[in-house]
């Protein structure tokens, strides 16, 4: 089989002829133009990438993509393209989802995908919020939001998107943000690159119902101060001089210090490919809430065995002992019974 080179293409390739329709100043557009920007990148070809959505403003992604897509249900799409990544591994599977899409009634799917190690990018749109249906609480919303579903405020203990993915087993899990283009370029190349279920949390302004939910930590002016950068084989530090760092307490906690008033040595360093996620789940809960330094980068990044790969090895192996399966003779075999 010849097998011939990708064309070289560019964003204007990647981008389709539809008007973009999200409400001015949406985080969204900042996405979907790192997104188109770095595709010319990958060496991959568009008849061979699928965008798969539920329902949310963040599902439109597939429209402005001159792809494959699936416009689907509300917090299906990770079942839907578990279906066409296990049927389909020549393809490139992306997820556009939101924190409601995902994490309410496609939570269930969402962990599953995780689990199973399916090869598909998840991209998580996390605003804080409903936009699509107009402001309710959604659930990574902080305790006591008040919106128009909680008019006396949210009593809900919210999702970690991040702590979630962990606790699924996800084998790649990361979080970046919509003010920071590299950033989310080198976080979805990494994310592309893993073979198995990547999971990405992109904080997104709603600025409609949710303005400037994390501008405490994304602003500009902020983010030394408060994002901590996770680089692999570094020091665990941030601030305009690296004067903070984070350690690890005997009792498995970490703590964010002064640099200055602790022995260097004792900085961690991370690794997102190690096996135990243990660290990793300590790293997500390292903040609790937007308004504190937050880690951001790649929390973890293991070799499992992905889910396609094993389902067609197993039917691969099946029909070569057994031959061409008969569903008929299946149909008949025992455990079954007739009714009189």
């Amino acid at each position: 089989m010849t097998v011939t080179a990708v064309p070289i293409t560019t964003r204007k390739d990647w981008s389709t002829d539809q008007e973009v329709r999200w409400c001015p100043g949406c985080g969204d557009y900042s996405i979907l133009a790192a997104l188109q920007s770095l595709l010319p990148d990958l060496g991959v070809r568009r008849e061979n990438t699928v965008f798969v959505s539920g329902i949310g403003c963040a599902s439109r992604f597939p429209y402005y993509m001159n792809t494959y897509g699936l416009h689907t249900i509300h917090g299906r799409a990770p079942a839907i393209a578990t279906g066409l990544a296990t049927s389909r591994p020549d393809l490139d599977v992306w997820v556009i989802c939101g924190d409601g899409d995902a994490l309410s009634i496609g939570g269930n799917h969402l962990i599953h995908a995780l689990r199973r190690n399916v090869n598909v990018n998840i991209l998580m749109f996390n605003n804080q919020i409903y936009g699509l249906t107009k402001g309710q609480y959604s659930p990574t919303s902080e305790p006591g939001k008040i919106t128009k579903s909680t008019p006396f405020g949210s009593l809900d203990h919210p999702f970690n998107p991040v702590s979630l993915a962990i606790g699924a087993e996800a084998s790649f899990v990361a979080r970046t943000h919509d003010m920071d283009r590299a950033h989310m370029q080198e976080t979805f190349r990494r994310a592309h690159e893993h073979h198995g279920a990547s999971f990405v949390e992109v904080y997104q302004n709603c600025n409609v119902f949710n303005d400037g939910i994390f501008s405490t930590i994304t602003a500009k002016e902020n983010r030394a101060s408060m994002l901590i950068p996770l680089t692999d084989g570094e020091q665990i530090r941030f601030g305009e001089n690296r004067e903070f760092g984070v350690t690890q307490l005997g009792d498995g906690q970490l703590k964010v210090v002064e640099v200055a008033s602790v022995d260097e040595q004792s900085i961690l360093i991370h690794d997102s490919h190690v096996d135990n996620p243990a660290l990793a789940f300590a790293l997500s809960h390292l903040a609790t809430g937007v308004t504190m330094p937050t880690p951001i980068g790649v929390f973890r990044d293991v070799v499992r065995p992905e889910y396609g790969d094993q389902m067609n090895a197993q039917l691969s192996d099946a029909q070569a002992k057994r031959g061409a399966g008969d569903l008929a003779t299946l149909f008949r075999t025992l455990p079954s019974w007739e009714i009189e």
